[in-house]
């Protein structure tokens, strides 16, 4: 990590860790979005194709955006091959327009956290991690990032459980807006940072190719890597690969860190002993996948 980048988050009162701590705790809690039946339900109720995650992940993390088209919605994501974004953004307005999507995600949720949590779902505990959720989420500035801004203009829900869905959400775009941005000052585009990621570790390469690209795609960013002198010739990071990595993660906690400052370190701790009641319950539930491209506890 650059001085600079430490020494900014440490400056502010919150730890470094701690910062990358609330992402673990929070992602969880978003990610219900994508895997939960009850939402696959709401989603196949507006004619979305729920026999694989793809056809309803798209317009369930696009639609804040507006009806907005293939291009966009690649820049947006980044990660994935445009190819992939093209197909399965084919046509979804015209099955569901984005109001119906946002409203159809927040009736699944809902369900969703109230199967997992149970009685938890309207806890003094939970409406106090929701509200304190919310103060962080409300204290971001969005400028220059479009998924996080994107929802933040939703209105906020009524219930605690609907709540603390919404600004994990908001948090954990916040987060991924930085991370590209930081992805781009190092000198990577979309494939280049999964193969590079790939590289130290994160998830197996197997598990990357849910993104979409072609392995004349993959090897072809390889090679570019190699050339670079940040991969070995065995698709291992080499040194300075594993050094450009850390840098980049550590860029992404310190442009993650602005709400954590502004809640400051008493209250994001707080927060953070809250959570992990409702964290192992969404991953005590099953619905989440063992391993993700997302890296966590691995980086």
């Amino acid at each position: 990590m650059s001085a600079d980048v430490d020494g900014a988050v440490r400056d502010s009162g919150i730890e470094p860790g701690r910062v990358r701590q609330m992402w673990h705790l929070l992602e969880p809690l978003h990610a219900v979005l994508y895997y939960a039946p009850e939402v696959f339900e709401e989603s196949a109720a507006l004619g979305f194709d729920v026999e694989e995650r793809w056809p309803s992940y798209f317009p369930l993390r696009a639609a804040p955006l507006g009806a907005v088209g293939e291009g966009r919605v690649a820049s947006a994501f980044f990660s994935f091959s445009p190819r992939m974004v093209a197909a399965h953004m084919d046509g979804v307005w015209e099955t569901a327009d984005p109001e119906q999507v946002i409203r159809a995600r927040a009736r699944g949720v809902d369900r969703a956290y109230r199967a997992i949590l149970g009685d938890r779902a309207g806890s003094p505990e939970l409406a106090e991690a929701a509200a304190l959720a919310r103060r962080a989420a409300e204290s971001l500035s969005t400028a220059g990032r479009p998924l996080a801004a994107a929802n933040a203009e939703l209105p906020w829900p009524e219930t605690p459980h609907a709540q603390l869905w919404h600004a994990a959400t908001i948090l954990r775009e916040h987060r991924g807006d930085g991370h590209l941005a930081a992805l781009l000052v190092a000198g990577l585009d979309p494939v280049e940072a999964l193969v590079s990621f790939a590289a130290v570790g994160a998830a197996p390469v197997e598990r990357f190719e849910s993104r979409g690209w072609s392995a004349g795609e993959w090897s072809a960013a390889r090679e570019r890597l190699v050339a670079r002198g940040l991969l070995a010739g065995d698709s291992t990071a080499t040194d300075a690969g594993r050094a450009l990595r850390r840098e980049v993660e550590h860029r992404t906690d310190e442009l993650a860190a602005e709400p954590w400052r502004s809640l400051g370190p008493a209250a994001t701790g707080r927060l953070a002993e809250l959570l992990g009641e409702f964290w192992v319950a969404v991953l005590g539930s099953g619905l989440l996948p063992s391993e993700t491209t997302l890296g966590i506890g691995k980086v």
